[in-house]
């Protein structure tokens, strides 16, 4: 198979001319499979690219190592996996974990909430000047916060001048919603914007208001705060985890099934027996 290559002036040349290469190799190999020499070599290219490689030979490299064999097996791997987690019971048996996992991730939020986490203040003229600490009390039913030194770390309850009863918050904001948000609007960036929650307490004229110091600890504050509310958790940290976890116990939990297909259904109970006469009978007493 001849192919013509006329764009070696632009940055697509070499990377068009790799893929040229790689459908010529696999066309030999397929001969007249056109449809698959198509779909071996997509998945080539889109299996290659997943791995973000960082350089034309790099992608050449792992391109080259993904060859038909790697292919099939990946596919099979997949195909099992797939049907593993999507087998009836498989699904059954993830929705009776699911309560447990969550419980388990809500432990997790309410404890880092105790450890507490610096924050910084942004003033009107968008400079981070003023540091403060914010943690909840071990015993769930305080919010302390109140402004550090730079080199504070971890500072203890008793140093934290304000704190919050757990039951006077009404309410969490999230965004753009957040009443810092509001006097400034228009002025914040969406980076911001991302990272800005509020905790409306009283009778909600009364703010404390964060701007966590990256995206984790966001879903972190914000899961935590949820729970001390009884709502449920929503952030995508908590789906993302909630996902790993049930995978892991899945796996954990098949393992004794491995190479053992999964019924799509539960076996048929028979009916029982007309009489029990072939029980023993323990209380008569052996001759």
């Amino acid at each position: 198979m001849m192919i013509r290559v006329s764009v070696y002036q632009t940055a697509k040349g070499p990377f068009f001319c790799c893929h040229g290469c790689d459908l010529s190799l696999n066309w030999t190999l397929f001969r007249e499979e056109n449809m698959e020499v198509m779909q071996v070599v997509k998945e080539q290219i889109t299996r290659t690219l997943s791995s973000k490689p960082t350089s034309l030979e790099l992608f050449k490299n792992k391109v080259n190592a993904l060859n038909y064999s790697e292919i099939l097996k990946l596919r099979q791997t997949e195909r099992l996996h797939q049907e593993e987690t999507l087998a009836p019971p498989v699904l059954e048996l993830k929705e009776r974990l699911k309560p447990e996992l969550l419980e388990l991730i809500r432990q997790q939020r309410l404890n880092r909430l105790c450890q507490g986490t610096m924050f910084r203040k942004i003033s009107s003229r968008r400079r981070q000047d003023k540091l403060w600490y914010c943690r909840l009390s071990p015993n769930h039913k305080m919010l302390h916060y109140g402004d550090v030194e730079e080199d504070a770390e971890n500072p203890a309850i008793e140093t934290l001048q304000e704190k919050i009863p757990v039951a006077d918050i009404k309410g969490l904001l999230t965004g753009k919603d957040c009443p810092h948000m509001k006097e400034n609007k228009g002025k914040q960036t969406k980076e911001v914007l991302d990272l800005a929650f509020s905790i409306t307490y009283d009778v909600e004229e009364y703010s404390l208001n964060f701007i966590a110091p990256s995206r984790t600890d966001f879903c972190l504050w914000t899961d935590g705060l949820s729970v001390l509310l009884g709502r449920d958790m929503s952030s995508e940290s908590m789906r993302s985890e909630l996902e790993i976890l049930l995978s892991m116990e899945i796996k954990l939990r098949l393992l004794d099934l491995e190479n053992v297909p999964i019924p799509e259904s539960a076996p048929i109970i028979p009916k029982p027996p007309s009489n029990y006469n072939f029980c023993y009978d323990f209380s008569q007493t052996e001759q």
